[in-house]
């Protein structure tokens, strides 16, 4: 590895689930104040979401008070399905309507036990209070009143449950844009109980935003969007804030990666070219030619985890290696590697990697699992990245000139708390945007002083060193 050098071509690769894409915030806005020249972004997961916007000079919306990770609606990003929403709803009222008698016959307890201490304590009010309780009860089970409108409205609540995830799976079952798939319509809603659209809805109007600027413009269909963004940004490759893009997803069906790039000449015609270790035209998309309409496409599907949400379904154009079929594609936690490889066939000599999971390499730091959905698939995905980062940086570091790596010490914040999380280190609740401030400190403190700082003062000791011996060859 040699020394970091700002005349090299050097790639930012974001990697990261949920949100710690608070973190890519965090480092983006380090690296912009300090003026850190990066030509390529790059990123899968969330992180494809943040290069793409990064890339078209569009990082500030990440960071911004309403933007993605500092707005109220962070919370919602990855939130439980509608349906299962709706049906945990009714079914806690349901529960409420069963326990209703039952609450009745503990609270006439309470007012029985009252009643005696009272009349021991000789308060005159006592036995009023134990006769009106028992008049009350008297009329409540009385008739139709509890007896028969607690099953009614039981009953009801019943129907109503049945009937919010059967509707849920016919409009799952329904959608026109869904592929014809083996199982009960039941498997539609708890087989993925996550969804990723809110999500990617955010992104998409982050990068519509970019776009478009201040006219109050409707955004377009996916399609369109891809390719006015594709357009836009190969029209302003070489302006200041525009940076070449390389995105990776995952093709479930083809059970190969997708890799998107928007590259500057001559580095797209090499990244193009035929390899002899694979067929590139069934995994490479060319945003500055025939895939322009996928830029969205393939930033949807990277911001969209496996298993925990349904895939997104990208369909590829008739004149397509694929035909005009409709995959089904997502995230993967070890992409990170071939994120690198393709990094480095796109010329980049330096790269710095960006990762909100913190390393835990000594012992004594064990923690309590969490036993809730979004904990432990969070713990997996977090493991998955880190084993997979020290994997990439040990087999792709051949590929380059030096390699930077921005993470945090500690991060208590899984990938789905997106409403912050408690940290026993500290003993209190921390939220996304420590998480935003604490990646802002990372950058300078782990790269931007000690890297890019010291790199200028080699290259002033190197010019210094080269005019002196200037001087002395002159005075010869």
């Amino acid at each position: 590895m040699t020394a970091y050098s700002p005349e090299r071509r050097t790639a930012l690769v974001l990697t990261g689930t949920g949100a710690h894409g608070a973190y890519h915030a965090g480092v983006l806005r380090a690296l912009q104040e300090a003026g850190v020249k990066i030509d390529v972004m790059a990123g899968h997961g969330v992180g494809a979401g943040s290069a793409a916007l990064a890339a078209l000079d569009g990082s500030a919306r990440l960071w911004d008070a309403e933007g993605i990770w500092r707005s109220r609606v962070a919370g919602r990003l990855y939130g439980w399905r509608s349906p299962i929403r709706a049906g945990v709803m009714i079914a806690l009222i349901l529960a409420a309507i069963l326990l209703t008698p039952l609450a009745v016959l503990v609270v006439g307890l309470v007012v029985y036990l009252v009643g005696f201490l009272l009349e021991m304590l000789q308060v005159p009010s006592a036995a009023q209070l134990v006769a009106t309780y028992s008049a009350w009860l008297q009329s409540a089970f009385a008739g139709s009143n509890l007896p028969t409108t607690v099953p009614r409205a039981a009953t009801l609540a019943l129907i109503a449950f049945i009937a919010v995830l059967a509707i849920g799976g016919l409009i799952a079952n329904r959608a026109p844009t869904a592929r014809r798939a083996r199982g009960g319509w039941w498997w539609r809603i708890v087989g993925a109980p996550l969804e990723a659209t809110s999500a990617g809805e955010r992104f998409a109007n982050g990068m519509w935003e970019s776009i478009r600027g201040a006219a109050p413009l409707a955004r377009p269909s996916s399609a369109i969007l891809g390719r006015r963004y594709s357009e836009v940004l190969q029209e302003n490759l070489g302006q200041p804030g525009f940076r070449e893009l390389v995105l990776v997803a995952t093709d479930l069906d083809a059970r190969r990666d997708i890799v998107a790039a928007l590259l500057a000449e001559p580095y797209r015609r090499d990244f193009l070219a035929p390899r002899v270790d694979r067929d590139r035209r069934s995994e490479v998309l060319d945003l500055a030619g025939v895939g322009r309409d996928h830029a969205l496409d393939v930033v949807l599907a990277a911001v969209t985890p496996p298993l925990a949400c349904d895939p997104h379904l990208l369909t590829f154009a008739p004149d397509s290696y694929w035909r005009g079929e409709t995959h089904r594609a997502c995230d993967r936690p070890g992409a990170i590697q071939r994120l690198l490889e393709e990094v480095a066939a796109a010329g980049a000599r330096q790269a710095i990697v960006v990762s909100a999971v913190a390393p835990a390499d000594a012992p004594h730091r064990l923690r309590p699992p969490r036993l809730d959905f979004r904990g432990r698939f969070g713990d997996v995905q977090s493991a998955s990245e880190a084993v997979a980062l020290r994997d990439a940086l040990e087999t792709t570091s051949v590929h380059f000139d030096a390699v930077y790596v921005v993470q945090p010490t500690h991060n208590p914040i899984g990938p789905y708390d997106l409403h912050g999380a408690y940290d026993e280190a500290s003993d209190r609740r921390q939220a996304l945007s420590e998480l935003i401030e604490r990646a802002y400190e990372d950058a300078y403190r782990q790269f931007i002083e000690p890297v890019v700082g010291a790199s200028g003062e080699q290259l002033a000791r190197a010019r210094l060193t080269a005019h002196r011996g200037s001087q002395e060859i002159n005075s010869l």
